[in-house]
């Protein structure tokens, strides 16, 4: 891995890297589908990782069928996740801080750029705690095409007035790595579900613990 002092910027992704909230949308979107009479196995679930809202959207509906009520499920999955989150809260993933801290010391720029809306990013950081740690927050509205697309990463890289290509995403699904790395980044990816690595990212750590080590190894 080449030395953080290598990298112009860091490019966090949110759902699953720096937030444990993909388990909570998991469980959310089987909720809802069970009160709508429908089942969503975790497979298919595992299969979402990383999409944009539309995506996961237009997904649900193709495996639910024609008559799938795309407004209800969204009304109830809404509210399923509002009552997980209120009951268990979202947890930070191990070695955020760290990497954080590392990234500081440096005086490296950073931001999030996320397949979810910012209004959604920025509430999950709040019920986090952590609010107060992004000043760049590039949301999927932000952008023509979501990831896997490269848009996300382009407009994170020019909101720090860097090129993509200097900047080092981190990522937890394929399809963060593949924005990544058609925008012509160096990617670490650290899957947030067993199996959905890819073979594409310059790197693949098994935590943020890990990554913070390989830096303070150098």
């Amino acid at each position: 891995m080449k030395a953080l002092t290598e990298f112009a910027a860091v490019i966090f992704d949110l759902d699953g890297l720096v937030l444990d909230t993909e388990s909570s949308y998991f469980a959310a979107w089987k909720m809802a589908a069970e009160k709508m009479g429908y089942r969503l196995d975790d497979a298919f679930l595992a299969s979402l990782s990383g999409l944009h809202y539309q995506a996961v959207e237009q997904a649900i509906k193709q495996r639910c069928g024609e008559n799938f009520n795309t407004g209800v499920f969204l009304q109830l999955s809404g509210l399923c996740w509002r009552q997980l989150v209120k009951k268990h809260g979202i947890a930070i993933k191990p070695g955020f801080q760290t990497v954080l801290d590392l990234l500081r010391q440096h005086g490296l720029p950073f931001c999030l750029a996320t397949n979810s809306h910012s209004d959604n990013a920025r509430e999950c950081l709040e019920l986090a705690g952590i609010d107060d740690v992004f000043d760049i927050i590039v949301g999927r509205e932000q952008v023509q095409n979501g990831k896997p697309a490269p848009d996300i990463v382009f407009h994170a890289a020019r909101s720090m007035s860097v090129s993509a290509e200097d900047c080092l995403v981190l990522e937890d699904s394929p399809a963060g790595v593949m924005a990544a790395k058609q925008a012509g980044a160096r990617c670490v990816m650290i899957p947030s579900m067993p199996g959905n690595r890819s073979q594409t990212a310059d790197q693949v750590l098994d935590s943020l613990v890990m990554l913070a080590e390989c830096w303070c190894g150098r």
